[in-house]
């Protein structure tokens, strides 16, 4: 039976008998097509698929949620291209766990093979450290395959990004999670829950499959004799399990009802369904990302802080972690469902990516192109351009459009919040234009 193998689970102790080895070490994937969720990386058409297909393998990192199978997927990587595998761990290890890496990797090179290293939680090594990796990667020494559950854009060093493609997991959906599941019951046979408190389990996971895969055990070593609901499920786990309608992803319909709640400002409704996401296990750092996206599409710059108070609650929360930043997150969500709403900014965007999709090759008025050579500005680049500080006002309402393009109108704010008083600077700069023209 193959299966996920979760991140960070060690190889299979040797005291142990396949049977008493963990749940989630029997179910480990001999083959990448057996890992489970990652198929745009591992299939035919995905950035791994295609270097096994060609025999050569580049330095990676891998970037992903945990249990999504980072560590599963660099060890069948050494195996599918004919690589040695060494394995670090970026918390237990220290420069002379890399030093004997790399001298191991030396010697294998001039044997004519290849060593794949592979770093766990590669984001804890410090820069210095991190740069300690570049002559062997370089070189080619060894090939690199870091994992990460931060994001390597602040994580890593610019030199090692430069030198490694990055991939992204994704954490597991209720599909893969329930496959991972019944792979499991093939094995130790049907869980003792009903199909709601089944479904339960599986949204309490939160797309990590090692969770999962441990819960699950910690049932089957219960010897239950009934079957539990999702209620005796929270209580025999220790862990409140939320109720998601299987027939209907919870995780979706619950961010969709946050976001209508905040937009139909109500503060109330919309705590509210903020709280049942986190108290289920949703990622913290999910919802303010979509509380970021509420800010710019259905508030913009009716409040211009709304964005800045959601920054700031994602960095206070990063700052304070679980369950003290958690408050940054609340006064986020209120600001947003008590501010004045404006989707203008949405609608301007799709409006004005229509038509730069359709006029895209239109070049700008000549007057508003820089001249740096002679040649440029004896064609006429610049000529005419009036530099609004020196205008009356400070507004010289030049026509700044292509040449055969009317101007367009995508932006129109609302006579709500702060957009009242962009509408009148805008009206105020539109009787400027007309003046001027004469009109």
């Amino acid at each position: 039976m193959t299966g996920l193998f979760p991140d960070d689970l060690p190889q299979a102790a040797p005291d142990l008998s396949q049977e008493d080895a963990p749940l989630a070490d029997r179910l480990r994937p001999a083959v990448l097509a057996d890992v489970i969720g990652q198929e745009h990386l591992t299939g035919p058409e995905g950035a791994i698929g295609r270097m096994v297909a060609a025999g050569k393998l580049s330095s990676l990192i891998l970037w992903g949620p945990p249990g999504t199978g980072k560590t599963s997927i660099a060890r069948l990587l050494a195996g599918a291209v004919g690589m040695r595998f060494i394995a670090v761990s970026a918390v237990f290890s220290g420069v002379a766990d890399l030093k004997k890496a790399f001298a191991e990797a030396e010697s294998a090179a001039k044997l004519g093979q290849r060593t794949l290293l592979f770093v766990d939680e590669i984001h804890r090594f410090n820069r210095a450290q991190q740069d300690g990796f570049l002559p062997f990667v370089e070189r080619g020494t060894v090939t690199l395959v870091g994992a990460t559950t931060e994001n390597p854009s602040f994580a890593l060093n610019a030199a090692l990004l430069s030198r490694a493609q990055v991939l992204i997991l994704h954490r597991l959906d209720a599909p893969a999670l329930d496959t991972l599941l019944a792979r499991g019951e093939e094995l130790e046979g049907s869980l003792p829950l009903t199909q709601d408190a089944r479904a339960a389990l599986v949204a309490s996971a939160d797309g990590d499959g090692r969770f999962l895969l441990n819960q699950a055990e910690t049932l089957y070593n219960a010897k239950l004799t009934q079957p539990l609901d999702p209620a005796d499920l929270g209580k025999f786990l220790q862990r409140r399990v939320a109720v998601y309608d299987k027939d209907r992803d919870g995780h979706y319909n619950l961010i969709s009802a946050l976001h209508k709640a905040l937009r139909g400002s109500d503060p109330q409704a919309s705590l509210y369904y903020m709280a049942r996401m986190l108290t289920a296990g949703e990622e913290p750092l999910y919802v303010l990302s979509r509380l970021v996206r509420f800010a710019s599409e259905d508030i913009g710059l009716a409040d211009p802080q709304a964005l800045v108070q959601c920054l700031a609650a994602k960095d206070a929360y990063q700052f304070l972690g679980s369950p003290e930043g958690e408050l940054a997150i609340v006064q986020a969500c209120l600001y947003l469902a008590t501010a004045p709403k404006s989707n203008a900014a949405y609608v301007a965007q799709k409006a004005a990516w229509k038509s730069a999709h359709e006029t895209g090759s239109l070049s700008p008025p000549a007057s508003i192109l820089n001249a740096p050579t002679k040649l440029m500005k004896d064609i006429g680049f610049g000529a005419g351009y009036a530099y609004d500080h020196e205008a009356e006002d400070g507004f010289s309402g030049a026509d700044y459009w292509p040449e055969g393009m009317e101007p367009q109108e995508y932006y129109r704010p609302v006579e709500r919040g702060f957009e009242r008083e962009v509408l009148k600077r805008l009206e105020w700069w539109d009787k400027k234009r007309a003046e001027r023209r004469g009109e």
